[in-house]
């Protein structure tokens, strides 16, 4: 793997360089650093979702922080197991497949900034190898200028992936304007299940983040082709939709964002289904605002609809967003926060004995994947979401109906 180099330890802790380390006391949001020679706790914030927190960590550094290392891209985060603090982490690595595409670029751009990564790989298909290693060197001088110590490799081959603790997939082809998700699935079907077999033999333990349309879809054919465990592999799901239509709420209610608590559960398409009943704003039930009866619902699940679409019709592409959604998941994954996220999952029964799907629902996310919760909700909700399961489901079988007789 061009410039790739893997100096790990045991327990999957990179080894201590120095003995006299500095620590770098340094704020996520991009604040200036300082440095010591003593361990340091750092505040950071936990990114967007349903609820607004922040950690302390330690980050363990050597030396500096990382921007006097020259241009190799090779830059370290060292955690030392000897007078650990109550308040240390593992460092992670992440590899980003599909990183030569919009989405995926900066998704790892947005990851990097996550304290538990040590190590960000970008994967391409061949071919790319310019592309490739143009974007890595602009994130090694961005590293630099924003102080960040992270290894940032570039790769063709898929075996590199080894080790990784989340592999995002992204690889696929895009939405075009006019096009339905679901249209897209039959060619992607083929790509995520190639990628999927191949991220299943080589990173096993790894957890699997599918952002690839439609991401439902997309979901089942990597969970079936990786041949790994059902929580192990979760796809991004109706988790920025939950986001669009909080932001929306708290717009119309003229409250901060962190005080609605909404979801939505279902397709991440034209059958998702908005959870009014489990929506809050400041612990309030929202039906029990008298405004709510002058919310425009229908206009608010319109515009949550209908958002991808018009950004990809004006400016080709949606980025930021779900970029920025991607990274708030891996850091969950990562933190071991045990957040409620609504992310694509595989269900049983968990919502009123609809399952055997994977579908966005409200989930358990931390270190050890996702764990979807046992919910109960309104009778129109269930219908709806009865519904929304059974339009992925007879996707879901003329996908892999096809995908069978192509390999035979």
């Amino acid at each position: 793997m061009p410039g790739a180099k893997f100096d790990r330890g045991c327990n999957d802790l990179l080894e201590p360089v120095r003995s006299d380390n500095e620590t770098s006391s340094h704020e996520v949001d991009g604040q200036g650093s300082r440095f010591r020679r003593e361990w340091r706790p750092v505040a950071a914030g936990t990114g967007s979702g349903p609820e607004g927190s922040r950690l302390t960590v330690d980050i363990r550094r050597p030396w500096g922080n990382g921007a006097e290392d020259g241009c190799s891209g090779e830059s370290r985060n060292v955690q030392s197991t000897d007078n650990a603090s109550p308040f240390a982490i593992t460092m992670a690595k992440v590899t980003i497949v599909g990183a030569t595409g919009n989405v995926g670029s900066y998704a790892a751009h947005a990851i990097s900034i996550i304290p538990h990564v040590h190590e960000i790989l970008l994967y391409g298909r061949e071919g790319r190898d310019a592309l490739l290693k143009g974007i890595t060197q602009d994130f090694v001088d961005s590293f630099a200028a924003r102080g960040t110590d992270i290894k940032i490799n570039w790769t063709t081959n898929l075996k590199d992936a080894a080790g990784s603790d989340v592999v995002v997939v992204s690889a696929g082809s895009p939405r075009t304007p006019g096009q339905d998700r679901l249209d897209l699935a039959r060619g992607n079907a083929r790509i995520i299940a190639q990628l999927a077999q191949t991220i299943g033999v080589v990173a096993p333990e790894s957890k699997i983040l599918v952002v690839t349309n439609p991401v439902d879809v997309m979901t089942c054919v990597a969970l079936k082709f990786s041949g790994m465990k059902p929580n192990h592999v979760f796809g991004l799901g109706t988790h920025l939709d939950s986001m669009r239509l909080k932001s929306l709420i708290a717009s119309y209610f003229k409250v901060h964002v962190s005080e609605v608590h909404t979801r939505i559960i279902g397709e991440h398409g034209e059958s998702m289904v908005p959870l009014w009943s489990a929506t809050t704003i400041g612990g309030i039930r929202i039906s029990n605002l008298p405004a709510f009866s002058h919310l425009p619902v229908q206009e608010f699940i319109t515009s949550v609809k209908c958002s991808g679409e018009v950004i990809i019709r004006n400016k080709g592409s949606t980025v930021y967003g779900p970029g920025e959604a991607i990274a708030s998941l891996v850091k969950t994954v990562l933190g071991d926060e045990n957040r409620i996220l609504t992310v694509s999952a595989y269900i049983k029964s968990e919502v009123h004995d609809i399952g055997d799907i994977c579908i966005g629902v409200p989930a358990r996310v931390n270190r050890s994947g996702v764990f979807p919760v046992t919910i109960r909700i309104d009778e129109s909700e269930v219908i709806a979401f009865r519904e929304s399961v059974e339009k992925i489901r007879t996707i879901t079988k003329q996908v892999f109906s096809a995908m069978a007789q192509d390999s035979g």
